[in-house]
């Protein structure tokens, strides 16, 4: 099916080449710059630590953005520049089981064949004549479809957000020919403090002002080149967080049989693979009802969820109330118990997990506040910002019609 759309996509290129259109050429669209804040929560920007973001917001568009359910770092990711579900975009959660691959975490995944039930936008553009660069996002270092970014880096936390900041202007220091025209900007410090000291945390706060700062060194970058006036950023994040404590958890094991149950995943949910010699009755155990916490077999998970049919999502999955964490007796005893004052992976519709986002730029309305949408929208109004054509997704560009200039 894929071969069949990019087959498409090459025909209409070719067919505006006989016209005397040259796709790429013809309007050189305005750069555009996606940028991530991991575990920036929407509600963050009203704290006052971040008066970059805050003046961005007031100038161009804001709104609260749901993640894609799990919450988690690598579905969302690559949800944003897919303009899919995790379900349909094949990376349903941090740590996966495939009956063919085997076993991926986010530290482990260099096989392309992870990455291949769909294309991020970079390969899209690299096939459509756009130059892209990737200052880290999940997936972008490895080879996806025969593609990889122009220019990248592979993810090393140590760099500092001024340096990856340095990095992205320095590709726009290139000549115009080799200078890229999607950029992706990906910080995690707000995330990694999320975690340890929780939303809520001196060092959260601080996270936040951190970020900020590299973020204003971008924009001052930016306007100091004469380039700020024809750049669209978009800023994003791929989920929210929460306060968890060690007092607060869910034993799926709780009732069953040592050993019958296996948790391909824990903490804000959970996959669950039961033993084929378990004791009758251990699913319906598991399925039963429970405090703080749901169970569904893969294919009733809750439709609003959009999870459940893709092959690497384990047959039951659990989910916890917000605050919650899932783990066995088992993982307890082997140290794998509740560490961190903060987490995500809950229900796409709870508060805390909203996720910023901002856009600002000559594509973007100035004080425009939009309702909160589905961040499947993201990688179509992308597309339409960089004039590429790409197969109909699970999102759609109309939510941010009201937000566009003419």
């Amino acid at each position: 099916m894929r071969s069949l759309q990019r087959a498409a996509v090459a025909v209409l290129l070719c067919a505006l080449t006989v016209l005397g259109v040259s796709a790429p050429a013809a309007a050189r669209p305005d750069t555009l710059i996606l940028i991530s804040i991991d575990g920036f929560r929407a509600d963050y920007l009203g704290r006052g630590e971040t008066p970059t973001l805050s003046r961005l917001a007031r100038e161009g568009v804001t709104a609260p953005m749901r993640p894609a359910f799990p919450s988690l770092t690598f579905p969302n990711h690559y949800t944003l520049v897919t303009g899919l579900w995790p379900d349909h975009n094949g990376i349903v959660d941090n740590v996966m089981v495939d009956p063919v691959l085997g076993r991926f975490t986010m530290k482990d995944s260099l096989d392309p064949r992870w990455w291949g039930e769909a294309d991020p936008l970079w390969v899209t553009a690299d096939e459509q004549g756009l130059r892209t660069a990737t200052m880290f996002w999940p997936g972008s270092d490895r080879e996806i479809d025969g593609h990889r970014p122009d220019y990248y880096r592979a993810y090393d936390q140590s760099v500092t957000g001024d340096a990856r900041v340095d990095q992205v202007l320095a590709w726009l220091d290139l000549p115009p020919g080799q200078r890229p025209t999607f950029l992706t900007l990906y910080f995690d410090i707000v995330d990694t403090m999320g975690h340890r000291g929780g939303p809520d945390s001196p060092a959260l706060n601080a996270a936040l002002r951190s970020t900020d700062a590299s973020i204003a060194r971008l924009v001052d970058g930016l306007a100091a080149r004469g380039a700020l006036d024809h750049t669209n950023i978009i800023i994003v994040a791929d989920h929210g967080m929460a306060s968890v404590s060690p007092d607060r958890v869910v034993y799926l094991d709780d009732g069953i049989s040592p050993g019958a149950v296996r948790l391909i995943t824990s903490g804000t949910s959970a996959g669950v693979v039961i033993d084929p010699n378990a004791p009758a009755g251990t699913q319906a155990a598991l399925l039963a009802p429970r405090p703080h916490a749901h169970c569904w077999e893969k294919a009733h998970v809750p439709p609003e969820l959009h999870y459940g049919s893709n092959l690497r999502i384990p047959p039951i999955v659990c989910l916890a109330d917000v605050g919650w964490m899932l783990t066995t007796h088992e993982l307890v005893a082997q140290g794998r118990g509740v560490r961190e004052n903060g987490a995500h992976g809950y229900s796409p519709a709870a508060p805390e997990m909203a996720a910023i986002f901002i856009a600002h730029g000559p594509a973007f309305r100035a004080g425009i506040a939009l309702p909160a949408f589905d961040n499947v929208d993201v990688q179509p109004l992308m597309a339409k910002l960089l004039g590429l054509t790409v197969a109909k997704g699970d999102g759609t560009a109309a939510t941010f019609t009201p937000a566009l200039t003419p």
